[in-house]
Order: C-alpha cells, then structure tokens, then sequence
C-alpha cells in the first residue's frame, strides 16, 4: 500500500523555521543547489520520513484557523523537555498535552512560522 514518503515545512522565514527544528528535534538542513529549498534529514535510524523546507507563497496560517493539511505528529523521547524546547524557541501550544490511553501523550503545537505539528511520548 502506498506510504508517506516525503514532508514540506512552508515558512515566511525560512531561516528563522530552520533554527527552530535544529534547535528543538536535532534535524539537519542542506541546501538544494541554489534553490530557495532545503533537503532536511530527521533521522538515520528506524523508522521516520524526511523531508524539504521552503518559502512560503501567500499569507500566514491563521493562529485560530482550522487546519488545512496535514498534521505531523514526531516522536519524542521526553514531551516535558520537549514543550520546554518548542516554547523556548518561539513555539507556541495549539493543544495541551493530553494522555491517550493506550498510545501516550500527545500535544500540539505551533512552530515560529504559524505551522500545526504533534509530539507525542509513546506509553
């Protein structure tokens, strides 16, 4: 069947988006050629989808808007340390951490470019 292969990251600043997810999950950027698009890789181990960043066409997404795409949802070893990352760096909650039993806690948030993302701690 057929599965996610690849991620897009939209950012009115792509600089300051690349900053954020080096700084709260690790992921590395390199830049495609002389294109305003960059490769990131989120991982080498187990299982995971990379993905590319670029420059956002059109308006912000709404803070209150519903949402429009898809939500990624990233794994994280420790959700506390986490959030205090995410919000450390501009990140901004969408939804509080809240248990789902049986999978773990899961909170969403908003990266410094308006994007919707998860994170959950597996159980």
């Amino acid at each position: 069947m057929p599965r996610p292969v690849h991620f897009e990251i939209y950012a009115a600043d792509p600089a300051r988006a690349r900053r954020f997810y080096e700084t709260v999950f690790g992921w590395s950027f390199k830049q495609w050629g002389d294109q305003d698009y960059w490769i990131i890789t989120t991982g080498n181990e187990g299982p995971g989808v990379n993905g590319g960043l670029l420059p956002r066409q059109g308006a912000d997404p709404a803070p209150d808007g519903p949402v429009s795409g898809y939500v990624m949802t990233t794994e994280v070893p420790d959700l506390d340390a986490t959030i205090a990352s995410i919000e450390g760096v501009g990140g901004v909650v969408a939804m509080p951490k809240s248990h789902m039993p049986g999978v773990g806690w899961l909170a969403y948030y908003r990266d410094t470019e308006g994007n919707l993302f998860g994170i959950l701690q597996s159980d």
